[in-house]
């Protein structure tokens, strides 16, 4: 069972653990996710805006976000983004849990949710949650309410 905390303050105490994890997996997101918070760019404070860390057996095990669409859009739109999970704790639903909060949260504020896959492995776990490929656009992927 995970726990889902909203980052609002500060980053995690253990937020470099997940971070070294990110950048050993050759991610950088989470290098830009620190990099935003501490300078103010990002700090998931705006309307349907949130950062939620996971944690399991007091743990933080991962961490993803919902920012606005970054894109003009049609509609009012948001985007999921800087979804990481540790290594040692995959494939035990911490992602599945991460992104149904935040699409929740997401749909909440808007009808169309947005992410941008970086890879195929990405873009195949996406689409098992239920996002649509999308092509000609600014992210990768779609989900609407």
């Amino acid at each position: 069972m995970f726990q889902l905390v909203r980052v609002t303050d500060e980053l995690p105490g253990d937020f470099e653990r997940l971070r070294s994890a990110a950048a050993a997996d050759g991610y950088r997101h989470l290098d830009r996710l620190s990099q935003d918070w501490l300078t103010g760019a990002q700090r998931f404070a705006g309307d349907g805006e949130a950062l939620l860390a996971a944690y399991q057996e007091g743990e933080l095990v991962g961490i993803g976000g919902v920012t606005r669409e970054p894109s003009e859009t049609a509609e009012p739109a948001l985007r999921l983004r800087r979804l990481f999970v540790h290594p040692g704790a995959r494939r035990n639903g911490a992602a599945r849990t991460i992104v149904a909060a935040l699409v929740h949260e997401g749909f909440d504020n808007a009808t169309l949710l947005t992410v941008h896959a970086g890879d195929a492995t990405a873009s195949a776990f996406w689409e098992a949650q239920g996002f649509r490929r999308v092509t000609g656009r600014a992210w990768s992927h779609e989900l609407r309410r």
